[in-house]
């Protein structure tokens, strides 16, 4: 008997993998990488099957659509779905991952009302406008301004890094309300609207990736309304809402990708032992520490989501722990990957150098290692600033 966990979750698991061995056979054929249009569309087909089956949302607040499950329910429903081979959020990252719970938990009635049902069903997708081409790591400096007329921000400017863009519905979007001066630092005068991507004035150029991927873009906003009404937390208030949305994004948003490394590790550890490789005292040395980290990564993330949990929903500064050690630890992972198969490993349209390529992102993603390191010792450490 599995004494960590009850009866109740035991019965949650159960029920759990028999509707995923029921649904997943039933699901269509994954379009190709560069359709968009067509990667939005069974994205949302299977969150809508979460949806119509109870568990999209499933840690979320009930007031905020969600079912209210204990932090074990929630990370049953990862590994279960990740060992299935479940499809990811996919387009629906930002939606489900950052900007829901932000409006969970920072938003109106109204707004909760109007932007959470259409996210937990899959009707409709969110991107990120938070970066800049000058203002990446240093988010504060953003230059992006909304100037406001009657009941509407009058925006101009433009973010990069923009995931989904071109098939988004809803941009998060932090916009300068107050330009900076001396009695106005950087980190205030910052507003987090929610944008209508279909407005007038906005444009969206595509990025291709280092893996010849798309789903980055730059958008540009020229003069572009949104109504005030669309504000989330009060006017030059942003910033503080930025820092829940981050706390999202570092805290619990991987939680799933590590279940898939340590998939991903157990298979590279079957194909060493197919290919004589594990014999190599040394790389299995390697291998056995990455088990280990994962390990140790997924404690932390059962630590992070039941401190989110126990704390309003939110996550702490702890997330920024997780992000930068499974950062690199994933990188590692890949480049153990390379030493496991080989020349196998480097074909250019091949899977693993697919996720190898993608691993390198994540040093720099949802805030740079050398931001991590800097949050972790003022925030955690209480080190000084540095100057």
């Amino acid at each position: 008997m599995d004494l960590t966990y009850t009866d109740e979750e035991r019965e949650f698991r159960a029920r759990l993998r028999d509707w995923l061995g029921k649904t997943l056979p039933e699901l269509p054929a994954k379009p190709s990488p560069d359709d968009w249009p067509g990667r939005r569309a069974y994205d949302a087909g299977w969150q809508r099957r979460l949806y119509d089956a109870g568990y999209a949302g499933l840690h979320w607040p009930v007031d905020a659509g969600g079912r209210g499950a204990t932090p074990t329910q929630h990370l049953i429903f990862l590994e279960e779905t990740e060992r299935a081979g479940a499809p990811y959020v996919g387009a629906n990252f930002v939606g489900l991952l950052h900007a829901g719970p932000t409006i969970a938990a920072e938003g109106t009635a109204a707004q909760r009302a109007r932007w959470l049902p259409p996210v937990l069903r899959g009707d409709e997708v969110w991107c990120q406008g938070f970066s800049e081409p000058e203002a990446g790591s240093d988010l504060a400096a953003l230059r992006t301004r909304a100037v406001r007329d009657g009941d509407d921000y009058v925006i101009t400017g433009s973010k990069i890094w923009t995931s989904h863009a071109e098939v988004a519905d809803w941009c998060e979007l932090l916009v300068r309300t107050e330009p900076v001066s001396e009695a106005v630092p950087k980190h205030r005068g910052i507003s987090w609207l929610a944008m209508p991507m279909d407005a007038p004035g906005v444009t969206v150029r595509p990025l291709r990736t280092l893996a010849g991927s798309a789903e980055f873009a730059q958008v540009f906003l020229d003069e572009v309304r949104v109504p005030v009404a669309n504000r989330v937390g009060e006017e030059n208030d942003g910033w503080r809402v930025t820092m829940v949305t981050l706390s999202f994004e570092r805290g619990t948003a991987f939680v799933g990708e590590v279940v898939a490394c340590r998939r991903t590790l157990g298979g590279l550890a079957r194909a060493a032992k197919a290919n004589g490789r594990w014999d190599d005292p040394v790389l299995r040395r390697r291998l056995g520490r990455l088990y280990g980290e994962f390990g140790a990564l997924w404690r932390l993330t059962q630590w992070n989501v039941s401190e989110a949990q126990a704390s309003g929903g939110v996550p702490g500064v702890g997330g920024s722990v997780f992000k930068l050690a499974y950062s690199h630890a994933r990188q590692e992972l890949y480049d153990a990957a390379a030493q496991v198969l080989g020349a196998d490993s480097l074909a250019l349209d091949g899977e693993w150098m697919l996720d190898r390529l993608s691993s390198l992102s994540y040093t720099i993603a949802a805030g740079t290692s050398q931001i991590q390191r800097n949050i972790v010792a003022e925030r955690i450490l209480g080190l000084p600033k540095g100057r």
